[in-house]
């Protein structure tokens, strides 16, 4: 998609649904990836606590 074209379909968006709206989806779109970034990272940590959880009560 060119560049003026996105810019025409951003415009017409503002015109129709208003700015804040826009700007809330353009922003939802853009962190879309830093939060799946950010949910695989934290389903990592849990799984290595529990693993080092488990690692200490066997030890005991």
């Amino acid at each position: 998609m060119s560049n003026t074209q996105t810019l025409s379909n951003i415009l017409t968006a503002i015109s129709q649904v208003g700015f804040p709206i826009v700007v809330a989806g353009y922003l939802l779109v853009r962190f879309e990836k830093k939060i799946d970034v950010l949910s695989a990272n934290i389903s990592r940590l849990v799984d290595v606590i529990k693993q080092e959880e488990s690692d200490n009560s066997d030890g005991k």
